[in-house]
């Protein structure tokens, strides 16, 4: 995505995730690094972030900090969460903050399923969207792809994939600068007779739409980067990414240790190193973090939860970006001009 200069402001969940203030604040300076036209209103415990905020003076003519009771707890369930913390979470408020017109984006590392609830009620979502996916970027061989959904939905009808396609393409379009991305639907094969009813139902609809939808895929075709937008419901999605990053963890503990195993390999990796730091880079799970819960009326981007001061500061560069293209408007008129498709596809499903 391409790197203007305009001003924008993120309203952050700074106790959210694993680690809250302590890896909010360390990432804000190195966002400030590069880009210079963010200004970010933290959310949380006042105490706690200011305890950060004095040991990054740099910070404090481009932050402004918002008291809020409570944090919401990574455990905690959707239902509660919206019980005990509407209008006192730093969740809720940083949401809030966009609904407001005082931000353009909201950015939370914390409780997925709460995140979602709450984006949900504040927000709302564009007609002719029943659930808004989370779209993460997945690196491939040939660049990056955009999956989706990563996390927010359990199973799927073919009118929710059809609507993931159409949010797909128009975040594509734009994160990944792509005219007329691939389409594809992650499926147990690539037959036609393969899959779920709703799947196959999808692939109906799919090819009978002006998006170029090009079949069905396998979970390893993502990372030869087969096609630009990969569709397929949040269980799937979640468990293919957690997957992934799992497996890259893996080859990295494997190449340490064998590389530590004799003089000859040691050497090995010395005159290699330049292809082993590549490798590293790319199998780097941080390197993608930052998913946006599309279809609402109002960008907020969901950070992993664990992540250190590097990955969230990617996921505050992700908020930025979005919020200077205004991508939840660009999806709303996709929406609009796709709005016969998902009718048909919504009509089909209640006559069956």
């Amino acid at each position: 995505m391409k790197h203007t200069e305009t001003k924008v402001t993120i309203a952050v969940d700074a106790m959210g995730g694993d680690h809250g203030a302590s890896v909010v604040i360390p990432s804000l300076v190195r966002v400030s690094q590069h880009y210079t036209e963010g200004f970010f209103i933290l959310y949380g415990d006042e105490a706690q972030i200011e305890a950060q905020l004095s040991e990054h003076p740099s910070l404090r003519s481009i932050t402004r900090v918002e008291h809020c009771e409570m944090a919401i707890p990574m455990d905690m369930k959707p239902a509660r969460a919206l019980r005990v913390g509407r209008r006192v979470s730093s969740m809720w408020q940083a949401i809030e903050a966009v609904k407001a017109g005082q931000a353009q984006a909201c950015l939370s590392a914390g409780n997925t399923g709460a995140l979602m609830a709450m984006s949900k009620i504040i927000l709302r979502t564009h007609a002719g969207i029943e659930r808004p996916p989370i779209a993460g970027l997945w690196p491939t061989l040939e660049g990056e792809s955009v999956v989706l959904d990563v996390g927010a939905t359990i199973g799927g009808t073919a009118s929710q994939y059809v609507q993931f396609a159409v949010m797909g393409v128009a975040y594509a379009k734009i994160v990944l600068g792509l005219d007329n991305p691939r389409v594809a639907l992650l499926n147990i094969g690539i037959e036609d007779i393969k899959g779920t009813d709703s799947i196959k139902h999808a692939a109906e609809l799919l090819s009978s739409s002006n998006l170029n939808f090009i079949g069905f895929i396998e979970a390893d075709a993502i990372g030869r980067g087969e096609a630009d937008v990969v569709v397929t419901d949040g269980f799937t999605g979640n468990v293919a990414v957690k997957a992934a990053e799992g497996t890259s963890r893996q080859i990295s503990a494997i190449l340490k240790i064998s590389m530590e195993r004799s003089l000859m390999a040691r050497l090995g990796f010395f005159l290699a190193r330049g292809a082993f730091t590549t490798l590293r880079g790319k199998m780097n799970p941080n390197a993608s973090n930052g998913g946006m819960l599309l279809g609402l009326r109002g960008s907020v981007i969901k950070s992993h939860g664990g992540v250190d001061a590097e990955g969230f500061a990617i996921a505050a560069e992700v908020a930025i970006e979005v919020a200077k293209a205004d991508i939840a408007s660009v999806i709303e008129r996709d929406i609009e001009a796709m709005q016969t498709l998902l009718d048909e596809a919504w009509a089909e499903e209640v006559e069956g």
